[in-house]
């Protein structure tokens, strides 16, 4: 089996690394940055942390060098997605593609440039700290399933979940992934921003009783706009952010969020928050406080050009 990693960044390096462990998979990685790829070449990619791995990887700047591949996992910040994917779609021509990635509308980029979709979404989270080396701050599973308008085989799917579980990363193969998307959006529109505004981390946040109110009340907003969907959540979003605050979790984790305002990039907001603003006014749900965080985080954003 041969996977390409498209965006071998903090979680496209989780699943390059690990997956590099199988005797049967041969792993690439696309990544635009110049050092950490000439880094995965010469040394392989290093995670340390939750877990301590080396991993043979195949990385490549240039799109063109890439072979046919049977699978490719999309791990680019969301706003990269349309670029990375149609760079990289010739790879796929009779492959599958897969998103791990944060936010709405990941898949339908995606689809535009490949005919066999898998809607994913994955919960362990790092952070690159050198050229090949990514710390695993937080483990955790991930949940695949056939994007409907232009789905994989289900026997795909679950090809690559059995893949990623048996390379230490638990994944399920599941007939509709739209519950544990959205929980995950969820999840990150309610409490993401709120780090990246306050500098905090997940936990400090969630032990700010003022601050929990509000991450509350975006999650309040969310499921309203999932239930306007008619999607079913796989688990109440509440349960996740609690489990995350506790201190052998996540308590300590900066948020991707945090770590772009940190280094002044750009968000995904967009994506999250803004996406569940998008979804509420296509299905008449208010969504007032999730607007307000979209806003206050464009500003920020808007500040660093001043």
């Amino acid at each position: 089996m041969r996977i390409c990693v498209v965006g071998c960044g903090a979680v496209g390096s989780l699943f390059a690394a690990n997956l590099a462990q199988l005797g049967d998979v041969e792993v690439w990685a696309y990544d635009l940055a110049r050092e950490h790829v000439e880094a995965i070449n010469l040394d392989g990619l290093r995670l340390s942390g939750a877990g301590d791995v080396v991993g043979r990887v195949r990385a490549t700047r240039d799109a063109t060098e890439l072979p046919a591949c049977d699978f490719g996992i999309v791990a680019t910040k969301a706003m990269h997605t349309e670029s990375a994917i149609r760079e990289t779609a010739h790879a796929f021509t009779a492959g599958c593609v897969a998103t791990v990635q944060n936010g709405i509308g990941n898949e339908e980029a995606i689809a535009q440039h490949v005919d066999r979709v898998i809607r994913g979404t994955t919960f362990p989270a790092g952070k690159v700290i050198a050229p090949g080396h990514v710390q695993w701050d937080v483990k955790g599973d991930t949940t695949l399933g056939p994007f409907e308008p232009k789905p994989a085989p289900q026997e795909e799917v679950e090809r690559l979940a059995g893949a990623c579980t048996r390379a230490g990363l638990p994944t399920q193969a599941v007939p509709d992934a739209r519950g544990p998307q959205w929980r995950k959006v969820i999840f990150n529109a309610a409490t993401n921003p709120i780090g990246a505004l306050t500098g905090l981390t997940h936990g400090r946040v969630c032990e700010d009783p003022a601050l929990r109110r509000l991450v509350s009340g975006l999650v309040d907003e969310g499921k309203a706009v999932v239930a306007a969907q008619g999607i079913e959540l796989d688990a109440d979003p509440e349960e996740l952010i609690d489990h995350a605050a506790k201190p052998e979790v996540a308590y300590d984790h900066k948020a991707s969020m945090l770590q772009d305002v940190e280094a002044r990039r750009q968000t995904e907001i967009d994506y999250l928050n803004g996406g569940i603003v998008r979804f509420g006014a296509e299905h008449g749900v208010p969504t007032p406080l999730n607007a307000a965080i979209w806003a206050l985080v464009r500003g920020l954003e808007e500040s660093w050009t001043l």
